[in-house]
């Protein structure tokens, strides 16, 4: 099976042992490197536990899962847990095909064995990437363990059925548990033989779209759950960096360290030398401990040469972009549709608006964090990642070793929201190790340095321009947006060709490329290279969808206005599924006709059109595909807002939203998933933002970085469409539709439009100023 296939993050069930996150700590049996709980009695003594692998005359169709003799079945979940119950809705799915008894199931998160595949959690991906592959592996299992309990019961596979753990025929009947420790199946699959089984029918799923209890809840709620800033290793010492004043470029030329040796348990500084230029210029705190490491960092004096952005805004970086946007010669497109020119040159008018976000913050709870260790000829890095097949590779090259030599070990993430999908703060635990002759050292960043370290959501700058005829219809449609491209500097593979064959980042465009009827249509992706060059552009939640919705949205509202159209009216008009937005199997199936679905449902919910408001408040919608047009989840969003024009504050009152996401496999899940992006939408709309000054985040904490808090919080109303297609994402569309309908509610509410995110209080004073002055 190989090192490090399952890290063992449960409480032994045999011992019963209570244990707690702080009392946990890393131990070796034999070859594999081992997850286990310190016994009560001392947190030095370590009891051995099970390797991961199956138990002893366990049955293992796969490597996705095991039924062992006991009747427990394992299930392998490559995917990081986030907060998002990922382990729970994979698990169901693959429990509801093989008939199991769901209070027999278990998860176990894997390593970094090759055999996994890509691991990586992000873009909404896990139910839809692993619904295929985990209904078949569920029917494999299903298929033996029906077959081999026949045998047991003497009656013909035909005559049984498989049922909450147990093959039953007729008033006989035996558990998986019996079938393995009687028969000792051994039958594996291969993914062509998976293929072909019969699946269940959606009338007989009893787990999937049904309230069950969460697989990883207890844990955290009691503290047994183990998260990356809990690991430990005996003799390890703690690190803490002193940032350089510039991502990128920055040279050390001197470090005095005669205040940090005044520190009580400080022990030494190290220059990171770095071959994969994930951290340059950083200077390493080494000490006994967390709270010394903190204290010699401050005190520890570097004067650096800065790299060449060392004085640039972000208001420099929104000018480079609108450059990058008049220049008609840069860029890729994604759609470059014959026409599209010579409709604007005949159009009667051409509508043209500019629109900009600023920069955003991950700013999750666990700030970020990796323990590092040369153990036995192999690099180990424990921490909490989002995309391992991503950084183990770097990892790598920075430490100059083979891959196979570099093993990271998974633990829950306290918080991600793509901020995790980069692995640079385990690059640096690696080299701090390394230059500790491969020491464990633990590497733990404080609030104001995981805020300047974070790979921030780029400011961005859009411009869509729309070709009408004398009836005001839309003949024509351009979107152009410049942003900094996060896949294009951390996984240039991944990114896609555009129809002229050059590469572009989809994560920095998804959203433009919108299933509206518009005519021929241009949509293109610019890369802000002054923003990949002072920052490292990070992957957010939603990523570029919850700038480019914005703009779109906003800008259909402009145009039905100026058409002297209604929203709701002039969208629908616009939603048919014909030609390229007609929509294919599996993932589209229905295309826009979908989309205009839940928008009329999202009508009928918040009472569009009927409803009589007090002075200031109104409704705004806006509909969006949440995120990926490979993957669209059909999405329609309402919010109702009140302007108090005095202050210029805006409250968000209520927000609706109607998604058709396919099949729904875990319902609390995704309320809980979509409740959270609903908020994140409204957060970045109205709150949250920071801004680049000399090359860095200006905000560094909470006192001026401003999410929403909890009293800013409104009344969320989510419905799910009914539906028996594939099951897409989640996690993300709920952000999409938010700003955008925030924007029109406010120019429905007091006749201003707004066109920068976020929305700030002195914004809406100046536009209410400026139509008085008007």
């Amino acid at each position: 099976m190989g090192k490090l296939e399952r890290i063992a993050m449960q409480q032994d069930r045999a011992d019963g042992l209570k244990a707690t996150r702080r009392s946990f700590l890393l131990t070796s049996a034999g070859s594999a490197f081992l997850f286990g709980f310190a016994r009560k009695a001392s947190a030095s003594q370590i009891y051995p536990i099970a390797d991961g692998a199956p138990e002893s005359g366990a049955f293992e169709p796969t490597i996705w899962s095991s039924v062992s003799p006991d009747g427990q079945i394992n299930i392998n979940i490559i995917r990081a847990e986030m907060g998002q119950h990922v382990g729970t809705a994979l698990a169901r799915i693959m429990a509801d095909e093989m008939e199991a008894d769901w209070s027999k199931v278990q998860i176990t998160q894997v390593d970094t064995d090759p055999k996994w595949g890509l691991m990586v959690t992000g873009g909404s991906w896990s139910v839809w990437m692993t619904w295929d592959l985990f209904r078949q592996v569920g029917a494999a299992a299903r298929t033996v363990l029906l077959e081999e309990g026949a045998k047991l019961l003497g009656v013909s596979p035909a005559q049984c059925i498989a049922r909450k753990g147990q093959i039953i025929a007729g008033n006989k009947s035996i558990s998986y548990g019996d079938i393995v420790q009687k028969a000792h199946p051994t039958r594996t699959f291969t993914p062509e033989e998976m293929a072909k089984l019969p699946l269940k029918p959606v009338s007989k799923q009893s787990l999937i779209g049904k309230d069950v209890k969460a697989l990883d809840i207890p844990a955290k709620t009691t503290g047994q759950a183990i998260y990356g800033i809990d690991a430990t290793l005996e003799g390890m010492v703690y690190a803490r960096p002193k940032l350089p004043p510039t991502r990128y470029g920055s040279r050390v030329l001197s470090v005095d360290e005669s205040d940090a040796k005044k520190v009580k348990g400080y022990e030494r500084y190290i220059v990171i030398e770095d071959p994969s230029d994930t951290v340059p210029g950083w200077v390493v705190v080494i000490a006994s401990s967390y709270p010394a490491a903190i204290r010699a960092t401050d005190a520890l004096k570097v004067t650096w040469a800065p790299g060449k952005t060392a004085s640039v805004s972000e208001q420099d970086i929104i000018d480079y972009g609108r450059k990058q946007i008049a220049d008609k010669n840069g860029g890729v497109y994604v759609f470059n549709d014959p026409g599209t020119d010579k409709a604007f040159s005949s159009a009667s008018k051409v509508f043209e608006q500019t629109y900009t976000c600023a920069s955003v913050m991950h700013y999750t709870m666990e700030p970020m964090n990796a323990l590092a260790r040369l153990h036995d000829g192999k690099w180990e890095v424990h921490c909490g990642n989002q995309w391992q097949s991503l950084f183990l590779p770097v990892i790598a090259k920075a430490l100059s070793v083979p891959e196979k030599e570099v093993v990271m070990c998974s633990y829950l993430l306290g918080g991600g929201f793509g901020r995790r999908l980069n692995g640079d703060y385990a690059v640096a635990a690696a080299l701090i190790s390394k230059a500790l002759s491969g020491k464990a050292v633990k590497l733990i960043l404080t609030r104001s340095d995981d805020m300047q370290f974070d790979s921030f959501r780029s400011p961005s700058v859009q411009t869509l321009r729309a070709a009408l005829n004398d009836q005001k219809a839309v003949t024509s449609w351009q979107h152009h947006a410049s942003a900094g491209w996060p896949t294009k500097v951390m996984a240039p593979a991944f990114m896609e060709k555009g129809v002229d064959g050059k590469p572009y980042d989809q994560f920095a465009i998804a959203g433009a490329d919108n299933w509206y009827d518009v005519g021929p249509m241009q949509v293109r992706a610019l890369s802000n290279d002054l923003a990949e060059a002072t920052f490292r552009p990070g992957w957010l939640r939603s990523v570029s969808a919850g700038w480019t919705s914005w703009a779109y949205e906003a800008f259909m509202d402009e145009l039905a206005h100026d058409a002297g159209k209604d929203p709701l009216e002039f969208r629908l008009e616009h939603l048919r599924a014909t030609g390229r937005n007609a929509g294919s199997a599996p993932n589209a199936v229905g295309g826009a006709e979908r989309q205009a679905n839940v928008l009329r449902r999202l009508a009928e919910k918040c009472g569009y059109g009927k409803t009589n408001l007090p002075a200031d408040t109104a409704l705004g919608i806006a509909t969006t595909f949440g995120q990926e047009r490979n993957m669209p989840t059909w999405t329609a969003g309402a919010v109702q807002v009140h302007v108090d024009r005095k202050t210029g504050v805006v409250t968000c009152q209520k927000i609706w939203l109607v998604l058709d996401a396919g099949t729904i496999v875990d319902p609390d899940g995704a309320a809980a998933q979509t409740e959270g992006g609903a908020l994140w939408g409204l957060s970045m709309a109205l709150f949250e933002s920071t801004k680049i000054v000399n090359g860095n985040p200006q905000a560094h904490n909470l006192d001026n970085y401003t999410p929403i808090r909890i009293a800013d919080a409104p009344e969320i109303d989510i419905e799910f469409i009914k539906s028996t297609e594939k099951p897409t994402g989640l996690g993300e569309p709920g952000v999409t539709a938010i700003g955008a309908a925030i924007a029109n509610a406010v120019f429905n509410a007091v006749g201003v439009r707004l066109r920068h995110q976020p929305i700030r209080p002195a914004d809406v004073l100046a536009g209410l100023q400026a139509k008085t002055a008007g």
